[in-house]
């Protein structure tokens, strides 16, 4: 890649797809992208221009059993699912795989990166959102992870106070084990911020509004409203949806939803 290029995107799935996740693939695909979607299991159905790949290639399953609880029970969550795709994504930019988007990332125009350079933007005022990212192989983030992975504990030598405080608490009291039993995204945006921190990246970020302008408020893309304005800022190039259970709803008339996939919803040409 050279500055200034349409980079591939590549992103995780574990399951089925919803309606929303598809709209967003399609999304990608239309804004100029290739998309990979990597997984353990076949998925069908895929838009066209989205190609499915194995992630045990990638990161293999087992490293899942690592994040399990630890609890009396140590049963599956989608939180164990969630921590994973931390580590899945770091591992894509470690191979210079692409510009990792969420599968709910729906596009309105192309992304274009300078690879020598992070990619990603404010996902709330003090901390930054790991949606939307791009890191060069050999970036410090990057190598920073790999040594964590390497660790049994998987505790981050960069955790935030609050959050050792609350780790140090919760083992105090026999109610956890490790760091990832904690029940926060430890591993992911609160990572990406700490380590953005300790390596001066975030003059890197752009603005909230690039990819999270209704991210903490799914209801301005579901419920019937004005979004002219989200669509006639230049500086907005594209929504982290968070649906929070909703993917699977119809569009209601008038909202942004069925905006969305009146424009973007037929396959591609």
């Amino acid at each position: 890649m050279i500055p200034g290029v349409i980079p591939d995107v590549v992103s995780f799935w574990d399951g089925p797809l919803d309606a929303l996740r598809l709209l967003c693939l399609r999304s990608q695909v239309k804004a100029g992208h290739r998309v990979t979607l990597y997984s353990f299991a076949p998925l069908d159905g895929l838009p066209d221009g989205v190609t499915n790949a194995d992630a045990e290639a990638v990161l293999p399953r087992a490293f899942a059993e690592r994040l399990r609880p630890s609890g009396p029970s140590g049963e599956w969550r989608g939180w164990t699912t969630l921590q994973f795709s931390d580590f899945f994504r770091m591992r894509l930019m470690a191979k210079g795989a692409g510009l990792w988007l969420d599968a709910d990332v729906l596009l309105l125009k192309s992304i274009e990166i300078d690879p020598a350079k992070p990619y990603f933007a404010w996902e709330k005022q003090r901390q930054l959102g790991n949606s939307v990212l791009y890191l060069p192989p050999d970036d410090p983030i990057v190598k920073a992870f790999d040594a964590l992975m390497r660790q049994d504990g998987l505790t981050p030598d960069w955790l935030a106070w609050r959050h050792r405080m609350t780790f140090a608490w919760k083992k105090m009291r026999g109610r956890v084990e490790r760091v990832s039993d904690i029940r926060v995204a430890i591993f992911g945006p609160a990572s990406l911020t700490a380590l953005s921190r300790r390596f001066g990246y975030a003059k890197h970020a752009l603005p909230r509004k690039s990819y999270y302008a209704v991210h903490a408020e799914p209801a301005l893309f579901f419920e019937p409203s004005d979004f002219s304005a989200l669509l006639a800022d230049p500086d907005i190039l594209g929504f982290h949806i968070s649906p929070k259970g909703r993917g699977k709803e119809q569009p209601l008339p008038g909202s942004f939803y069925a905006w969305a996939t009146q424009r973007i919803g037929a396959e591609p040409d």
